[in-house]
């Protein structure tokens, strides 16, 4: 199957709340490749890349993040695919 690449911008209460650490271990868990990191408005932003069908679980996940969190809304967009290796955390922006 062909690879894509999602990006998700996650809002509601998903900082400070081990969000990141979340989707790490979870996207390394699904064999997803890409980063997460916060944005200075307060949400989260990912670039998930890999089978369309493990994003599409990923994506239904993130709606319920980590257990302390509460996410109001996952925005997706299709980008192009970074050809990462890893899933990573990245620092704030």
């Amino acid at each position: 199957m062909a690879r894509v690449a999602r990006r998700l911008t996650i809002t509601g209460q998903v900082q400070g709340v081990w969000y990141r650490a979340w989707a790490v271990e979870t996207a390394q868990d699904l064999g997803l490749t890409g980063w997460v990191r916060n944005r200075s408005d307060g949400s989260v932003e990912a670039v998930v890349e890999g089978d369309e069908t493990v994003i599409e679980r990923f994506i239904s996940l993130a709606h319920i993040g980590s257990p302390a969190a509460r996410v109001d809304r996952v925005a997706i967009d299709d980008v192009a695919d970074g050809g990462h290796q890893d899933f990573t955390k990245r620092t704030t922006v």
